[in-house]
């Protein structure tokens, strides 16, 4: 039997109605900045690879290692944030988390080899994903329904951005400044990130709405309860499955632009440009629509444009043509996901009021894990992009088929009618 699909609380209640109007501009950048810190760390050393791998003397391989343990550090510390977050408020662990990322900033600085500079840099993933959690948290405790998506769309043009402006900004500082250099802009930022939450940041989920809370998930059974609905689970695949989309593209982009393509590295920091700049755009129009449109309808018009641009990128893999033309449907599908990540974020936070830290550390964690997975499949199969097309067709299948749970199998032909 198909249970009625969840529909977005659209109005708050007397506290969070008036803590909705704590949502300053002030606030959504540094909420912004949060979102971007762990994404821009991830990607702005990649082109020092080569050189990290000269400089301590190991392969290309160990250097990897760098990555994975970052990613690793993203996933487990939203796990561990998010929850610490629902029980203690957002504050404290957020400035444990800033504080953890500063000084592990410091080791991968001055980290004389590789094993101080992997066990850094899974220290700094774990201080970093405090950011990211808590920050998702604190916009569902201050706004629901379209206020939420608005606001959500708002850090993907600050946050979403990130991942993939940061390889170029990356490209053009490592031969200034050295891989060491890279990443003690890296630590400048969490030194800005330390800062922006002692000046800018209040506390948004007060004691006595903690112990509501606390009281509510007891009276109904234990919060994960809540977290196995089928709105969150299905929201919370959408948006996971359509970032790993972007991942797996930022993941074989200098393969796929340079070596397939033929662009020098600044034809490829144009490329990367581009399509940053179309995904900002769209967050931009999804945000300023979110205020009269339906956002489940947004969400669906996203995942669609998503599908439709990756199946006519296998197509065209298939059919062997030019690998040129393969960067309009890279650009289609990545300027979409401005209508999905924001949008899913918020629907998927929505459903479960009571748990916001807990669901945003799920969120989260599915997010980063994915990401860690698909990085290294887009390489598989040597010089093809073979492998390209598979996982981003993959990755938007499953999120398009988790939109349609989430909605509901009996209202899904209505929306895709509103669609198109």
């Amino acid at each position: 039997m198909t249970a009625a699909p969840s529909t977005p609380r659209t109005a708050a209640t007397p506290t969070q109605a008036t803590a909705g109007a704590a949502i300053t501009a002030a606030l959504l950048a540094v909420l912004g900045l949060l979102s971007a810190i762990a994404p821009f760390a991830t990607d702005l050393y990649l082109p020092a690879f080569p050189q990290m791998a000269a400089d301590l003397g190991t392969g290309a391989t160990t250097i990897q290692l760098t990555l994975t343990a970052f990613l690793l550090g993203v996933t487990a510390g939203q796990l561990v944030f998010g929850p610490l977050s629902d029980r203690f408020g957002r504050v404290p662990p957020l400035i444990a988390g800033a504080v953890l990322m500063v000084v592990a900033g410091v080791a991968t600085v001055l980290a004389p080899s590789v094993g101080v500079l992997v066990a850094a840099r899974l220290l700094q993933g774990l201080g970093g994903a405090a950011g990211m959690v808590i920050g998702r948290a604190i916009i569902s405790d201050l706004a629901t329904g379209k206020a939420a998506a608005r606001a959500f769309s708002f850090m993907m043009i600050v946050g979403g951005v990130a991942p993939v402006v940061a390889p170029v900004v990356g490209g053009v500082l490592v031969e200034p400044i050295g891989w060491r250099g890279i990443l003690g802009v890296v630590l400048g930022l969490s030194v800005l990130m330390l800062v922006a939450v002692l000046a800018v940041v209040r506390e948004s989920y007060p004691a006595e709405r903690r112990l509501a809370d606390r009281a509510e998930r007891i009276a109904t059974g234990s919060p994960l309860r809540a977290l196995r609905s089928r709105a969150f689970l299905g929201y919370a695949a959408t948006f996971s499955f359509a970032f790993a989309v972007m991942m797996a593209y930022i993941s074989a982009s200098p393969f796929l632009y340079q070596d397939m393509m033929g662009l020098d590295a600044t034809g490829y920091g144009i490329a990367f440009g581009v399509n940053a700049l179309g995904l900002m755009v769209v967050s931009a129009v999804s945000a300023k629509a979110a205020q009269s449109r339906d956002v489940r309808l947004l969400l669906s018009l996203g995942i669609l444009l998503v599908l439709a641009s990756t199946l006519a990128l296998g197509l065209m893999v298939a059919l062997g043509l030019p690998v040129g033309w393969l960067a309009l449907p890279l650009f289609t599908g990545v300027a979409s996901l401005g209508l999905v990540l924001g949008n899913a974020t918020a629907l998927a936070l929505d459903a479960v009021p009571a748990a916001a830290g807990a669901a945003s550390a799920v969120l989260g964690a599915l997010q980063f894990g994915l990401a860690a997975l698909v990085a290294p499949l887009v390489s598989l199969g040597g010089a093809t992009v073979v492998p390209l097309a598979a996982v981003m067709m993959t990755c938007a299948v499953i999120a398009t088929l988790a939109l349609i749970w989430a909605l509901g199998w009996r209202t899904v032909g209505a929306r895709i009618r509103q669609t198109v």
